[in-house]
Order: C-alpha cells, then structure tokens, then sequence
C-alpha cells in the first residue's frame, strides 16, 4: 500500500510539475538551494521540490536509473520497499555557471557517499550526473571520513586560477604526463586526505600508492571530463581504471594559497553497457 501512494504521488507530480511553486517563488532561490532541496526530498517527501525540475526534458547519466522525470519518479517510489529510512545530508554544494555540485551523506538503498551534478536552465534541472559509493562510517587512517573537513566557500575571486591548478594537477600527476612536478602542488606535506584508505600528508599518499603496487593494483586516469569550481573548491570528474575495472572519478580539492590543501573522492565502477537503463552515458558533459 505505501508503495502505491508513492508511486501515485509522483505521477501527480510529473502533471502537475509543482504547482505549489509559482515563478516568482522559484527566481528568488538560487540554483543552489533548488539542488540541495532536491536531494532532501528523498528524505523528507517534499514533494513541492519536483517543480524544480524540467518535466519535459530531464535527462540521467546515473546509469542505474531510467531517462527522465519518470525513471527519476520510478526510484524513489523503490524506496517504499527498503527498510532502512532514506537520509540525505548535503555537506558541501556549490554553483559554477549552469552547474550545481552537490557533495552528500546520504542512506539512499543502503548508505554511501555521493557526489551529483545538476545542470540548470532557465532556472529548471535539466540534466543530473552523479557518483556514488558504499560508506559504513569507517574512518581513513588519519581518522577522516569522505565528509568532514572545511566547508567555507571562499576565495571567489581565484575560482578560474584554482580550477586551473586542478586540472594541470590531474594532468601531470594523476594521468602521468609530469608525475616529476608533484610538490610543485602542495605545501610541503600538510595535506589533508579524506579517501578512506589513505592517511593525510603526501607519506600517506606514497605509502598507500606503495601498497596498491604491491598488491598489482593500478589506478589510471584517462580522461578528464569535466572541472567545475567555486573560489577555493574544485571537482574535477575523470574516467580511468580501477583494479583493472572502468572506474569513474570525482576529486573534490581544496586549493589554499595556490596549493591543494584537501581532498575528498568518490570511486564508481562503470557497469558495462548491457546493465544500463539508458543510453545517455555517464559523462558526456
């Protein structure tokens, strides 16, 4: 039964499509706050956020989830089925451009880790990317999980310099073209790492590289897709391999005074084309 209201719920909505929002309403929330209230409404039921969101042409790159408003709809209702109540915590969003990032603690079939990308026009959601893993609380050995850390916007006025360094950071080091210009990015060893198996400071990141060697597990970067950033906050979305899987990668740094100073991630395996429920594709930004 409580799936069937769900499910009837959402139907009305995708008619309706907010009638609770007038335009005036929705012009005097940011993109931002529009995202951030999306999400919650996995928790909450608020069922007025759905006007936030072009009815008409909403497209997925979640690949687990079917094109449009109704495969957005179809996955909520799911939830009427899982015993666990959904959470959703938004610890850091920002905007860039026509972009929203959305960094999450979320209980949403289970609990995991999450970063979504929303992009916006004339005010409406037309477009979601995101990745995702499985997070059960456990801290990195630096005592860190994927979420805590500075969650102050500032620096405006370096967002392009900052995206910048990013990007020639994922380049040189990440992909391999320069791996020799690796301090150049960081201010000695004061880095903070949230990844759940690396310890803070540029040892922790050797250490943890050594291992993974060790072990005959490589992690490449292939692909940069995508830079979005906000003054002092940077992702950056790329493609690579995992352990010898197709991996999806989003790095959140934090950049101070021209160096990365934080760093948070999320690692996605790429489910093979047969499994997906749409043929948008993960990135194509």
């Amino acid at each position: 039964m409580k799936k069937i209201l769900v499910i009837t719920a959402v139907a009305c909505l995708m008619m309706a499509c907010g009638g609770n929002k007038n335009q005036k309403e929705m012009n005097n929330i940011s993109n931002k706050e529009k995202a951030v209230a999306l999400l919650k409404a996995i928790e909450t039921g608020d069922n007025a956020s759905i006007a936030y969101v072009n009815a008409e042409s909403y497209k997925q790159h979640n690949l687990t989830v079917a094109d449009g408003l109704d495969g957005f709809g179809a996955a909520l209702a799911g939830l009427a089925d899982f015993p666990e109540k959904a959470r959703v915590n938004t610890v850091r969003a920002f905007e860039d451009g026509d972009y929203v990032v959305c960094q999450t603690d979320y209980n949403f079939y289970g609990p995991k880790a999450g970063f979504d990308i929303f992009r916006f026009e004339d005010g409406k959601i037309i477009e979601h990317w995101d990745n995702l893993m499985v997070y059960n609380g456990e801290k990195n050995p630096s005592g860190h999980t994927p979420f805590d850390g500075t969650t102050e916007v500032k620096d405006l006025d370096k967002t392009e310099a900052n995206k910048a360094l990013v990007r020639n950071f994922v380049q040189d080091v990440l992909m391999g073209q320069h791996p020799e210009n690796l301090t150049n990015y960081f201010d000695g060893n004061t880095y903070i790492q949230h990844n759940t198996a690396i310890a803070d400071g540029l040892d922790g990141l050797g250490a943890a590289l050594a291992a993974m060697a060790e072990q005959g597990i490589k992690m490449e970067y292939f692909t940069i897709h995508k830079i979005l950033g906000c003054g002092n906050f940077v992702l950056a979305v790329s493609e690579g391999r995992f352990a010898d899987q197709p991996t999806s990668y989003y790095d959140l740094f934090r950049v101070e005074n021209g160096k990365i100073a934080e760093h948070w991630d999320v690692m996605e395996t790429i489910a093979p084309e047969s499994d997906w429920k749409h043929q948008n594709g993960k990135f194509n930004f």
